[in-house]
């Protein structure tokens, strides 16, 4: 079972792989299985609380199971992931692929552990996990190429859990690029904990525009997508260089956070609104059709209503064709927890739900332009007559046939939208 981030699944590939090569086969999390993973977040409240009822239902599904639990919430709370009824082993997010071995020992020990081996290491001083996944259950293959953060941004506990800034090796990542292509796959997503500072922990002068152009160069490639953004990353000398890759798709994701500079501030981030208001004019300017989705969270403590307001409208400006909007969560042991000025949660669902009514006007406004125009669609999913995939821009595409798409890339002509997803036919 894997929770959160894009991260986190890929590592989830990667530990599914190890058990594989050591003649285990990989059931579903629904199943009654020998043995249960469960990959855990930790960003926000409700994060912890799935955490918890994953574990828990684990143990529901089978109680004899040996119970393996990794991930931020175990690497920030190993003592209360132990309490949990059925935990055998705690690993937190280092040493994933060892997780193998722990279930080998359990395994040849034949009982379960009656209290949870904790080895939960500091993840401050941790290396990165070296790790390379050859498959995917999706279409799209997604390649960890950095993993921690050192914004410290007030609101977040990730740096706590992931540790600081590690980024893989160029040379593996080419070498993990070019055998998912060769496996067959057509679109392959660069991510990591903070992407936008790929390199920063080398020696030499190599940073994510320098990764992107050996990635585009690779021969067969298809599609190149990146994982979340924060907006300072895309100054003029970046854009000028990504604009120029022929297989980066037009769609970026920015962890924008909020449209108003006081809550910026609030929040540590690295920019203001003008920053990245000329930012995404620019990348407007030099990748013709180039669409963003973003992160917004909304009542953030001390958020007053004039300022939710100047997110709302900047957001209106900004033309996002799709907003992941999160309510603040408080973290322990982050600045904004302590923070005088904390939201009713009343409030914050208040302001969410008018933000996504606001978005959704802006995502029929935009979907006015699609209409009637032809589009590449990377299928990913068939099922009962209905096929569904994603243009290079990012828009989700649903078409009826009786043909299996999968991994197919077909021209569809728009001619509806839900509110979400478009509709068409092939061409």
């Amino acid at each position: 079972m894997t929770l959160g981030c894009k991260v986190n699944q890929y590592e989830s590939t990667a530990i599914a792989e190890e058990f594989q090569k050591h003649g285990f086969t990989i059931g579903k999390f629904s199943e009654k299985c020998g043995i249960y993973i469960i990959n855990t977040c930790t960003v926000t409240a409700e994060s912890d609380r799935k955490a918890r009822q994953m574990i828990r239902r684990a143990a529901r599904h089978n109680p004899k199971a040996y119970i393996l639990v990794t991930g931020c919430y175990s690497q920030l709370n190993p003592g209360k992931t132990a309490g949990i009824d059925g935990v055998d082993f705690i690993c937190g997010n280092s040493n994933k692929l060892r997780l193998v071995d722990a279930a080998l020992g359990l395994i040849a020990s034949g009982e379960k552990n009656g209290a949870a081996d904790i080895k939960v290491e500091d993840i401050q001083t941790a290396d990165l996990e070296p790790m390379t996944i050859h498959s995917s259950e999706r279409t799209r293959a997604y390649v960890k190429i950095e993993d921690g953060c050192d914004s410290h941004c007030t609101y977040c506990i990730v740096p706590e859990a992931r540790g600081g800034v590690r980024s893989k090796p160029a040379a593996d990542v080419i070498k993990e690029v070019k055998g998912l292509v060769e496996a067959g796959y057509r679109e392959v997503v660069l991510t990591g904990i903070e992407t936008g500072s790929y390199g920063k922990d080398f020696e030499e002068n190599y940073r994510l525009a320098d990764l992107l152009e050996e990635v585009d160069a690779v021969d067969g490639i298809e599609r190149i997508r990146l994982g979340s953004l924060d907006p300072s990353i895309m100054r003029p000398e970046f854009v000028e260089r990504i604009a120029k890759l022929k297989h980066l798709a037009p769609n970026f994701h920015l962890s924008m956070q909020a449209g108003c500079d006081r809550v910026l501030a609030a929040m540590t981030r690295k920019y203001n609104v003008g920053m990245a208001e000329a930012y995404i004019a620019d990348l407007r300017a030099k990748i013709p059709g180039v669409t963003f989705n973003a992160d917004i969270i909304v009542g953030f403590p001390t958020e007053t209503e004039e300022e939710f307001a100047e997110t709302m409208e900047f957001v209106r400006r900004a033309k996002f064709t799709h907003l992941h909007i999160f309510t603040y969560s408080r973290r322990p042991g982050t600045v904004a927890a302590e923070m005088d000025g904390q939201i009713a949660e009343e409030v914050k669902i208040d302001r969410s739900a008018r933000l996504e009514a606001s978005q959704r006007e802006v995502a029929y406004s935009l979907a006015e332009g699609y209409i009637g125009q032809q589009r590449e669609v990377l299928f990913e999913l068939c099922e009962d007559g209905i096929a569904s995939g994603h243009t290079p821009e990012f828009l989700e595409v649903t078409v009826i046939t009786p043909d299996n798409l999968h991994n197919q890339v077909k021209t569809v002509k728009l001619n509806g939208f839900d509110g979400k997803v478009f509709t068409g036919f092939i061409i």
